[in-house]
């Protein structure tokens, strides 16, 4: 069985390649420079935008994982339409998408590079299924993030103290994409983190057992954490970030629903927050 990974040295798709490695199966690495790899999969140069590209790269593939790299909506809008009209082409059998924690339905999704994707790729009728997180656990790793935790014993992150959100780590989602890359009986939406949703509380309490020593959260405004951020990012990475957390102030909470969740549908349990980081630090 073999299976095109796309992002393959970044933090989404180095996890899926580890985890399909280590069951065995045989592994392409969609790269922009197969010289520079150092990985365990065969690297094969992938242009994301080109429609030629992907379709070499597809054809006669057992499975193939996709997301979207960080960028300008025409710049995703343009991936996305190249993938569809790839996987149209080449027919893999089977193709994993994460939708990176962006939204494929309900308000404002109509028209994204998401939802056109995703939508897309239901009309080619090849095998589908769509990994839905929510926030990723590294981005506490983020620098202005940790140094609060270690010089303050304070976990500043920009949503409400009662904004529940079913968080999960990128450990967690290659689990669950390996798993439907192998296993093409479940198809559809399959929702990855916590549940129940995960309070800043919550989150500050797995540091403090993980560090052994007292944290407390504290609710951040998006702009403050832009402001920090951006020199991190430069102001054009930054916006749309912070963008997405002043959504986030006029939402309830951003829980997966469980009907569909890696939870019921694969009996995957998401790693708690300790557990993820005694993972990630061992």
């Amino acid at each position: 069985m073999t299976y095109l990974i796309h992002g393959a040295t970044g933090a989404q798709g180095s996890p899926v390649v580890s985890e399909l490695l280590a069951a065995g199966a045989s592994v392409t690495a969609a790269v922009r420079d197969p010289a520079s790899y150092t990985g365990g999969a065969t690297p094969v140069a992938v242009d994301l935008t080109s429609v030629e590209s992907l379709t070499k790269a597809y054809e006669g593939l057992d499975g193939v994982f996709v997301h979207l790299t960080v960028g300008s909506p025409d710049m995703q809008t343009a991936q996305a339409e190249a993938v569809v009209a790839a996987v149209a082409a080449a027919r893999p059998a089977r193709v994993v998408v994460s939708t990176s924690g962006a939204l494929i339905e309900g308000a404002g999704s109509e028209g994204s590079p998401m939802n056109i994707l995703v939508r897309g790729l239901e009309a080619t009728g090849v095998s589908l299924a769509v990994v839905a997180p929510r926030l990723y656990l590294e981005n506490l790793l983020l620098p202005p993030v940790t140094a609060g935790v270690e010089q303050d014993g304070v976990l500043r992150y920009p949503i409400r103290a009662d904004y529940a959100v079913s968080w999960s780590s990128h450990l967690d989602v290659a689990i669950v994409v390996a798993r439907l890359l192998q296993d093409s009986s479940v198809t559809g939406v399959v929702g990855v983190g916590a549940l129940p949703g995960l309070l800043g509380t919550d989150l500050a309490a797995g540091f403090a057992a993980h560090r052994d020593g007292d944290v407390h959260f504290e609710a951040q405004t998006p702009d403050d954490f832009g402001a920090v951020i951006e020199p991190l990012f430069g102001a054009e990475g930054a916006a749309p970030v912070v963008a997405s957390y002043r959504w986030r102030a006029t939402q309830d909470a951003e829980v997966i629903d469980e009907a569909t969740s890696a939870q019921t549908r694969l009996g995957l349990l998401p790693r708690t927050v300790e557990q993820w980081l005694s993972d990630i630090r061992s």
